[in-house]
């Protein structure tokens, strides 16, 4: 037979309690991933539209993939699809980011989903605590700086040198970023588990 927990004082349940102001900022961010949802689909029903042939809609890409000082192509082609096709990938993976920040975070730091019998429960929210969050964050922000890298690079004709050699440099140290986080947890896990 279990023991009954025993109640925690006022002060200890109080302060405990504190975690919940964290919900609205949880909830702010399930609006958030409704927002990129949406922009989601005017994209890619612009670009749908573009290739149909719609005048306005292959105007509106021309806009969302113009970079300043570069020119604006008559018609669409496989650079401006590519980088439409980018743009969707990109906020796709925010979307991916915002969906672990709010479950893990809930999870970590709120309270239990309680979800281990459910199907469709994400594979990594089973082992998830702040450093799993931390490193899986680190990868997402990785793939989304690719990206605007990848895009800068499409484009590099219109950049200036500093401009490129900084992008890259910021793409470098969010990789070594994430190496340290990595390596960090993996010494924190190993010593945990020594001393066990």
């Amino acid at each position: 037979m279990t023991k009954p927990q025993p109640k925690l004082r006022p002060l200890p349940a109080f302060i405990f309690m504190t975690r919940w102001l964290q919900l609205p900022l949880y909830l702010g961010l399930i609006l958030a991933q409704c927002v990129y949802v949406f922009h989601f689909w005017v994209e890619l029903k612009d670009l749908i539209g573009a290739i149909l042939g719609n005048e306005a809609a292959l105007q509106h890409i021309f806009q969302a993939v113009a970079v300043p000082g570069a020119p604006v192509p008559a018609k669409l082609n496989e650079t401006t699809i590519m980088l439409v096709v980018l743009g969707l990938i990109d906020v796709v993976m925010i979307s991916n980011l915002l969906v672990m920040v709010i479950i893990g975070g809930y999870e970590t730091f709120i309270s239990r989903m309680n979800l281990d019998t459910h199907p469709d429960q994400p594979e990594w929210l089973s082992h998830v605590n702040a450093s799993v969050l931390k490193t899986k964050l680190a990868m997402a922000i990785i793939g989304i700086s690719s990206i605007h890298l990848l895009k800068t690079f499409i484009n590099a004709s219109v950049y200036d040198e500093k401009t490129l050699i900084a992008q890259t440099g910021i793409h470098a140290v969010f990789l070594l970023s994430a190496l340290a986080i990595s390596y960090t947890d993996r010494i924190t896990t190993l010593t945990h588990n020594e001393s066990h």
